[in-house]
Formats: structure tokens, sequence, C-alpha cells
């Protein structure tokens, strides 16, 4: 039985073709949850919450191995200063746990999504599904497309 849950009825209502991967349910990060799943810790991206001085905070979706860097994505949106909050801040933001924070699971939240530019090199790329325990493989276009999202330098190998 696969699991179903906002971000799947989501991507269903706009027949975008998936595939939904369980996991186990314990916090992975993405370099486990590739290994899981048997795939390269490339094609799985994490995504980081980032917060910005006077904004609201934004979602940084990042190759699993790698780790944002803050610098880069400052550049790149034109901002003096970005910095990570803690874990649990992050939960607190999104209302997600961490492990299964997802940009498809905010999309009515209002929070700007920058995708790591190795993600143009892919066909499909893993993303978490908006809960713990489950991952979604889907086209890197349409998750650009439903989240309105950019594409920049914005990670560097830890």
């Amino acid at each position: 039985m696969t699991i179903t849950n906002n971000v799947t009825r989501f991507l269903d209502a706009r027949k975008v073709v998936y595939t939904a991967h369980e996991l186990p349910v314990e916090k992975l990060g993405a370099v486990e949850a590739a290994r899981h799943m048997g795939v390269s810790p490339g094609l799985v991206f994490k995504t980081i919450v980032i917060v910005r001085e006077k904004k609201k905070p934004l979602l940084a979706v990042v190759p699993g191995q790698n780790v944002v860097d803050l610098k880069f994505l400052a550049a790149f949106l034109s901002e003096k200063k970005v910095s990570l909050p803690t874990e649990r801040e992050a939960e607190q933001l999104t209302g997600l746990q961490a492990g299964g924070i997802s940009p498809l699971a905010l999309i009515n939240k209002g929070f700007q999504v920058v995708i790591d530019s190795a993600a143009e090199g892919y066909d499909q790329i893993y993303i978490s599904g908006g809960q713990r325990g489950l991952n979604i493989l889907l086209p890197v276009n349409d998750l650009a497309k439903l989240t309105n999202a950019r594409f920049g330098n914005i990670s560097r190998e830890e």
C-alpha cells in the first residue's frame, strides 16, 4: 500500500507522473535515503529552510551529499545575509517535521523555492514527499513549475 498524503493528492490532481518510495519513518538524511532506495545520492535532493532578514524564509533544494553555501545563496538572491535556522525553528517555520520538509507540501504557504542547478542535469530527482518515510521521484521541470522555483548554483560538497 502506497502512502497517500496531501503531496501525492496534489500531484495526482495536476496529473504529474511521479513514483512514491516508502522508507523507514525515522529521520533519514538524503544520503541514507539514497542508500535505502539503491540510487545515487546525487539524485536525492533535500529541502533546507533558509532564514532571511525581514523577509519570509525560503526553501533551498540541494543534492543530498551537498550543503547549502550561504554566501552563494545570498549572492544569488541579492541579499546581504541568509542563515540556517535550528532544526526546531525550521519545523516551526514550516509546520513540517525535519526529514519531511518538502517544497510540494508548502506550495500555498508563500515560500520562495531555489533549486540547485545540479538538478538541471537530471530528468527526474527524488525529494521529500512531505512526511518522514516518503520520497517522491518526479521530473525536475514539473517540480520547478509547480513550486515556481528558480535554479541557481547554491550548494557545495560537504
